[in-house]
């Protein structure tokens, strides 16, 4: 725990440096707010591996920890400094065009939570993670008194509706606060990160191929799903077709179109499941686990080898052959897989004769051997000895290592399953 301790130790003081610019601008809101904030960072270095953040990511996105809507683009271990984009067209500026995975956290909601879950998920897939942030603002204040933060599955509906308090009394227009602008409905149902998500899944130019959540993170996808079945149920289907959903804590009803949802709940996760929906049974039930996904608890979710168990099943054969390997000429046959297994014997019969393994003689005279006459070809009965195997170490092809351009392959369309109903 000290490497999280250390982690969190060091925001909650970057934190404070940049208090004074912060309660400049919006004094009120920062002001009541800062509290509740620093609480659900403490809350998010709990539940999520914030450990595998650096000290300098730590420090860079101290100061926009709880911007809701706020884009990240998480690198995996050792690929470099993550990237903070405040709209969705400085996430495609900034090299979102090439990002393939999207991961929504939850819980407390603050971008230290948001950067550990994403950088978890980029180090099961060996690419770079779009993290959402989802914040923490006046109208979450007042849906945690009504119970909607610990009931989230039930009651997580009020949160959107509460979140014209903020719009109201003004807060950072990040993520898709543009096209919200543009509308004219009043009567929004869904939250800045559930809009920032949508807007992410719904452009032609990027290409997601797993949506992985954690917590409340799930509960945002549904509703960013949901909302691009209402408004473009066209790319609903092309995504469906072409992207995995995995989700971690909690079981979510998702639109109908995704058949193939991996949910995975620990056994001991009681939270989760007080905020699952009862008639979807859970894929993958990860023994003597909780909540939590900081690996420094002895019971949490390891995200990075769950997720990687995941992605690693059957790949298609054009996708992992060597790129140097000789191709067939047309018409001519594939060469047939030689066994390495040895070729069993026949059953003994009275003409048979087996070799018998029996102690050696002193070698005979040389008057009293005859010379035996040579076999051209063995005759019916008689067993040819039978090669031994190749060692294995000689045999076996060398394993190469999947791309993870391969892992992220789309949804099998015979391996999906319906999705019982909430």
């Amino acid at each position: 725990m000290f490497e999280t301790a250390f982690t969190l130790g060091l925001t909650q003081f970057a934190r404070s440096l940049s208090f004074p610019e912060r309660v400049r601008h919006r004094t009120m809101r920062n002001a009541a707010l800062e509290p509740w904030r620093l609480r659900n960072t403490g809350m998010d270095a709990l539940y999520y591996d914030v450990k595998a953040l650096t000290s300098d990511e730590t420090f860079y996105i101290s100061d926009s920890i709880a911007s809701q809507g706020l884009i990240m683009i998480v690198p995996p271990s050792g690929g470099g400094m993550l990237t903070l984009c405040d709209s969705v067209e400085e996430f495609r500026l900034r090299g979102g065009l090439n990002v393939r995975a999207m991961a929504v956290a939850g819980v407390g909601g603050s971008a230290i939570g948001a950067a550990a879950f994403a950088r978890n998920v980029a180090d099961a897939i060996d690419a770079p993670v779009a993290a959402v942030v989802s914040g923490y603002g006046l109208g979450d204040i007042v849906n945690e008194a009504i119970g909607g933060a610990f009931l989230f599955g039930w009651l997580g509906h009020v949160r959107s509706n509460l979140e014209v308090i903020d719009d109201v009394v003004g807060r950072p227009k990040l993520g898709a606060y543009g096209k919200r602008d543009e509308e004219t409905d009043t009567n929004r149902k869904t939250g800045l990160d559930t809009d920032t998500v949508a807007t992410l899944l719904a452009d032609p130019t990027l290409s997601f191929t797993l949506i992985a959540g954690h917590s409340r993170g799930n509960r945002v996808i549904a509703d960013a799903l949901y909302t691009l079945k209402a408004d473009d149920p066209a790319r609903l289907e092309t995504l469906a077709n072409t992207a995995r959903v995995v989700t971690f804590g909690g079981r979510i009803k998702m639109p109908e179109a995704f058949t193939e949802v991996i949910d995975v709940v620990g056994e001991l996760d009681w939270f989760g499941e007080l905020n699952s929906r009862p008639k979807i049974a859970t894929d993958i039930k990860v023994p003597f686990c909780g909540h939590s996904t900081n690996t420094d608890l002895p019971t949490a979710l390891h995200v990075t080898k769950i997720l990687g168990d995941i992605l690693g099943g059957p790949v298609p054969a054009a996708l992992v052959a060597p790129a140097d390997a000789p191709e067939t000429a047309e018409g001519a046959e594939a060469p047939t897989p030689v066994s390495l297994e040895a070729t069993p014997l026949p059953e003994p019969t009275e003409d048979s004769v087996l070799p018998a393994v029996i102690e050696p003689d002193p070698p005979p005279a040389a008057s009293s051997v005859a010379p035996e006459p040579a076999l051209a070809d063995p005759e019916p009965g008689i067993v040819a000895p039978v090669p031994s195997p190749p060692l294995a170490a000689e045999a076996a092809p060398a394993k190469t290592k999947t791309p993870a351009a391969a892992r992220l392959t789309a949804p099998s369309s015979k391996a999906r399953r319906p999705r019982a109903k909430a």
